[in-house]
């Protein structure tokens, strides 16, 4: 951190000079303005600070401006607010931003946690970039042919439009194609449409206007205006009124809209990416979503896969969702074999989101420990004889599931035990690397161990990335 850089946005020349001197003190690079105007005429970029301090601003009507370019941008650093902003924390935070409050007199500790938190949220947004742009976990045919679509129409401007069950991953796919796209350092912004009131939605979306004869009054932007030249993804489109399906198809088919209030129209240079879980067509044949929009929207149609079509991918799933729980900050968990393949023969109904759920639930009920099938709860254990019967299936043809000792038949003539034991550990090791796609972190997940072990022990064997490829085009 001790690049770290660090704008401090406050016209108290006395404060802004503690401020320099105590960061200088704690490793951190300080940069001191005293309006909005002198930065953003300065070149600078959001992403050049992990932090910045606003206190007292000499053009205090640019400072909402100023914290919208902050928040539109792709690494955006976390605002610490003096007393003088304390109250305008709920407004920066509807645009987009991340505050702390930064209490007076200053204290060496509290800046010193408030910025290690900055630093720490700068590495997850990074992590979550790399994540957002590989698209869905997993290495099932399923998964595959999504991965397959999104890189077909990430280049384009085309509208999106994705189908599939609730708690499948719409927006993963959705954020997969914006980060794939040429718009990928401008905003990605998300709107669940189902949970805005019906008459609240046109503001939400479009702003309003500053009303003339009220005092202090001002404009208020909407998402069109937040994802300008990147992404808007209108999750649950189906769930959408009418009078706001007429107001959102003009603005497909003119790039163009009117703020509430206002008499202008707006030009936007926005993707629209739409998503629902719904029978669109019986919706129409109701009369509840106009056809013409639908046909709109449905220009490239992705369908995204349900668990129950993609179980194959289920230690990826549940390897990547530890392994945010532990970049979060919130405990982890571990999984054996057994457990797994109880999992396989669950039917969720709630898709990934279920699974997620599940997730964090044992990493709460179980932090740090290994999860046995009997950890599970009791909805997610098989209760009659055909689960079972799919349970034994799959823990059998499990790549990660060791036989019981009193499977093992030793022959008459002996059996060369260090020989036999490096097989069997050298088969387990491909069928893990077949599984998670020649991923060597993912693999060294699924084998509980550690990735220098795992790529020790890959030199040992002599498998070459050839032997991997081979591997899995095999099992394609």
């Amino acid at each position: 951190m001790a690049e770290a850089r660090v704008l401090v946005l406050d016209a108290n020349d006395v404060r802004a000079q503690n401020l320099r001197g105590l960061l200088q003190f704690i490793d951190y690079a300080p940069v001191v303005h005293e309006s909005c105007a002198t930065v953003m005429s300065s070149g600078a970029k959001p992403a050049d600070w992990v932090a910045i301090v606003i206190g007292e601003v000499l053009d205090t009507p640019r400072l909402e401006q100023f914290v919208s370019w902050l928040s539109k941008a792709h690494e955006r650093p976390v605002l610490l607010l003096l007393p003088e902003q304390i109250e305008a924390a709920s407004q920066f935070e509807a645009l987009g931003a991340s505050c702390r409050l930064l209490e007076l007199p200053l204290k060496y500790m509290q800046l010193n946690d408030l910025l290690k938190f900055a630093g720490l949220q700068r590495m997850q947004n990074d992590a979550m970039a790399t994540v957002n742009a590989l698209g869905p976990t997993g290495n099932s045919s399923a998964v595959r042919r999504v991965r397959r679509m999104i890189e077909q129409v990430a280049g384009f401007d085309t509208t999106v439009f994705i189908t599939g069950e609730s708690g499948t991953g719409k927006e993963v796919i959705a954020r997969a194609i914006h980060a794939q796209s040429h718009r990928a350092d401008k905003p990605f912004v998300a709107v669940h449409c189902g949970a805005i009131p019906a008459e609240l939605i046109e503001c939400e979306l479009f702003g309003q206007e500053a009303a003339a004869n009220a005092v202090g009054n001002e404009a208020r932007p909407g998402r069109f205006d937040q994802a300008e030249g990147g992404t808007l993804f209108l999750d649950e489109v189906g769930d959408m009124s009418l009078p706001m399906q007429v107001k959102l198809l003009r603005v497909l088919q003119e790039h163009s809209y009117e703020r509430i209030g206002g008499t202008r129209s707006q030009h936007c240079d926005v993707r629209i990416i739409a998503a629902t879980h719904g029978d669109m067509e019986a919706a129409i044949a109701k009369g509840r979503f106009r056809e013409d929009l639908y046909y709109r929207l449905n220009v490239f149609p992705i369908e995204a896969p349900p668990m129950r079509e993609r179980l194959d991918d289920l230690p990826m799933l549940v390897a990547d969702l530890i392994a945010r729980l532990e970049q979060s900050g919130h405990g982890s968990v571990q999984l054996d074999a057994e457990a797994l393949n109880v999992l396989r023969s669950y039917a969720w109904p709630g898709n990934v989101r279920e699974l997620a759920n599940l997730v964090e639930r044992l990493a709460v009920l179980h932090p740090g420990e290994c999860v046995r099938p009997g950890d599970l709860p009791r909805r997610f254990r098989p209760h009659d004889k055909a689960a079972q019967a799919v349970a034994a299936h799959a823990a059998a043809s499990s790549p990660v599931h060791l036989r019981p000792r009193g499977d093992c038949v030793l022959p008459e003539v002996g059996v060369d035990l260090k020989d036999h034991i490096e097989q069997i550990e050298l088969s387990l090791i491909r069928q893990a690397l077949v599984q998670s796609g020649g991923v060597v972190a993912h693999t060294a997940r699924l084998l509980n161990t550690r990735r220098t072990t795992l790529v020790e022990k890959l030199r040992k064997y002599g498998l070459q990335r050839e032997d991997v490829e081979a591997d899995i085009a095999g099992e394609g």
